[in-house]
């Protein structure tokens, strides 16, 4: 039987993938319009979700506590100007922390 923390880490995952690929469409040029708002709304989501994955994990046992590097990035991302290099270089190391957190963590 799973745990809750990793029903809930896939599910973060899922969102972080669906965020980097929004990114993606915006940097390359592919979508430049009316994507501002589902943006933000699934990088508070995926904010929300390594928070929860981090508390659930520590709560049954698991090293949550690896997951706090991912959130700091991502809450370090408003400090950077989107569409410039520093963004999606900061958007690639949240998600190779993340990737790296929920493998420390499952």
């Amino acid at each position: 039987m799973r745990a809750a923390h990793q029903f809930v880490l896939w599910g973060t995952a899922a969102l972080l993938s669906a965020l980097l690929l929004l990114g993606l469409s915006l940097q390359l040029g592919l979508r430049t319009t009316a994507v501002r708002w589902p943006h933000h709304v699934l990088f508070f989501a995926v904010c929300a979700g390594v928070l929860l994955s981090s508390v659930l994990a520590l709560w049954a046992g698991a090293r949550g506590w690896a997951l706090l590097p991912a959130l700091a990035l991502l809450l370090m991302m408003s400090r950077t100007r989107p569409g410039k290099s520093a963004h999606w270089r900061l958007a690639l190391a949240c998600a190779l922390a993340f990737a790296g957190g929920m493998w420390a963590a499952w």
